[in-house]
């Protein structure tokens, strides 16, 4: 055998070796990848019929100043620079005035037809916010002028119209957020980056998502791509329903790493809803301050666990205002709907109909009891939370009271609140309790932030009204083996919050 014959037939059997390792390395595991019902190998059928509902908007605004001090000049170019077309674009086209430095500046978003009949459009409040001129392009290349029917800046909606005579529309509808789960299907449409009809597919990531940014976050996370300009596009579950309004990402760069967010359709469908109907939204209103219920807090309420949203006052001429809930109450469940945690409850209020009357379970001095409560509308309430902010603080005028009794306990030197306290403290004639006039550095209290000037009005759910007072309920439940102390403290101006103070 020749050494070529030789050198072929090894070249054979490390060939034949290395196809059966490899053959051995993709057969183990031997798993056939399936795709579930509602996460198909394709979704071109999908994604055609639903391409004609979602749209790019277009706006342009004019901002003023451009041409002031500190704006760039145009530069003198010598005659027939290449150059010249280029800055005449830049500088002379931008939509500006020489008078008053005006400039056009233009934006990019999605958005979606819900109302072929009608010509509604649904979008991002963010995307058409302070827009001159809105226009609303079709997949098709067709352009139509938007009006504005409303928006909601606390859920950032907007609901656009256009005249469904000038253009045949395709329309989609809202799907039910609530039967998402985490792992489920989804596809985003929209115009990333100014292209227009992009397709992208992931899974729902999160539910419950709060990333701060309003009063009702409860963002559907996704991995689908969602960039700069799908603002507004809608978010499909596999049978092409609506379940999100594409609205945030976090990233670094400005570009997807894979962490989008969504308004939930059921909280968008019925801001959506109040904004075709009323051109604003008419929220309900249950007239309440809450905080969040801590370990510390359930312990001092004789709560078994720390859940719902704990009531740290009530504003005068609210629905609640006769009684009804207290400064005190923990909101556990409203109107059937269970209060996990303080943020759930805005949300669950905000999407009740006004004047509804609704069961409300809340837990009172450790006791759980309903009370049924009529809503008001949250758009009045928020005038008169403003101006029960501007209460007056002159003070009654009388004779100079005799010097104050005080009392030290847990870190903070107590008072009596009589004319001169409240004049000291700059404290509100229609606050009661009694004052704080000094916090030890380091101590228990300073570690909860209370200041000088606070008013303990309650400690475990008991008024007080003297320095002797708050001894004796400290040593009350010293007694009775409880390791945090519940104050109800008013600040200057009388809004209430709770904080609990260890007592070793």
């Amino acid at each position: 055998m020749t050494s070529n014959t030789i050198l072929r037939a090894a070249r054979r059997t490390f060939i034949a070796g290395a196809a059966a390792l490899l053959v051995s390395a993709v057969a183990v595991p031997s798993v056939t990848p399936t795709f579930a019902a509602d996460g198909p190998a394709s979704v071109a059928d999908l994604a055609q019929g639903l391409l004609g509902a979602v749209v790019n908007i277009s706006t342009s605004q004019t901002v003023k100043g451009t041409e002031g001090p500190g704006a760039v000049p145009m530069p003198q170019l010598p005659e027939g620079s290449p150059f010249q077309d280029f800055f005449d674009d830049f500088f002379k086209n931008r939509g500006g005035d020489k008078d008053n430095g005006a400039q056009k500046v233009q934006s990019l978003g999605s958005g979606f037809v819900i109302d072929a009949e009608q010509g509604i459009v649904v979008t991002n409040n963010h995307v058409i916010a302070d827009a001159d001129d809105i226009e609303v392009n079709f997949s098709d290349g067709i352009t139509l002028k938007a009006t504005l029917v409303g928006t909601d800046t606390k859920t950032d909606v907007a609901v656009l119209k256009v005249d469904p005579k000038g253009h045949k529309l395709t329309a989609v509808k809202f799907g039910d957020s609530t039967k998402m789960r985490v792992g489920d299907w989804v596809m985003a449409i929209g115009n990333p980056f100014g292209l227009g009809g992009t397709v992208t597919v992931g899974i729902v990531s999160a539910r419950n998502r709060d990333i701060n940014s309003g009063p009702y976050d409860d963002f559907i996370q996704t991995d689908a791509a969602i960039n700069r300009g799908n603002s507004g596009g809608p978010l499909f579950n596999s049978a092409g329903e609506v379940i999100g309004i594409n609205t945030a990402i976090i990233s670094p760069s400005g570009g997807s790493i894979g962490i989008g967010f969504s308004i939930p359709s059921q909280l968008a469908s019925g801001v959506v809803d109040q904004l075709r109907q009323f051109g604003e939204t008419r929220r309900g209103w249950l007239g309440v301050r809450i905080q969040p219920v801590t370990d510390d807090i359930a312990e001092s309420l004789g709560m078994a666990t720390a859940k719902g949203a704990l009531v740290a006052g009530v504003i005068k001429g609210g629905p609640v205002d006769n009684g009804t809930i207290q400064a005190g109450d923990v909101i556990i469940k409203f109107d059937g709907k269970d209060i996990h945690e303080m943020r759930d409850l805005p949300r669950v209020v905000a999407e009740s109909p006004v004047g509804k009357a609704v069961d409300v379970l809340i837990v009172r001095k450790g006791v759980e009891q309903t009370v049924k409560v009529t809503l008001g509308r949250l758009e009045d309430g928020e005038k008169l939370a403003s101006g029960e902010d501007g209460s007056n603080t002159d003070q009654d005028k009388g004779d100079k009271a005799p010097a104050v009794s005080t009392a030290s306990v847990l870190g903070m030197t107590v008072g009596e609140l009589n004319d001169e306290t409240r004049k000291k403290f700059s404290i509100a004639a229609d606050v009661s309790g009694v004052v704080i006039t000094d916090v030890s550095k380091d101590s228990a209290a300073a570690e909860r932030g209370i200041q000088p000037g606070e008013v303990i009005t309650e400690i475990a759910q008991e008024s007080v009204a003297t320095p002797k007072d708050v001894m004796d309920r400290i040593g009350a439940l010293k007694e009775q083996g409880r390791k945090n102390a519940l104050l109800m403290l008013a600040s200057k101006t009388g809004e209430l919050r709770f904080v609990t103070i260890r007592m070793d």
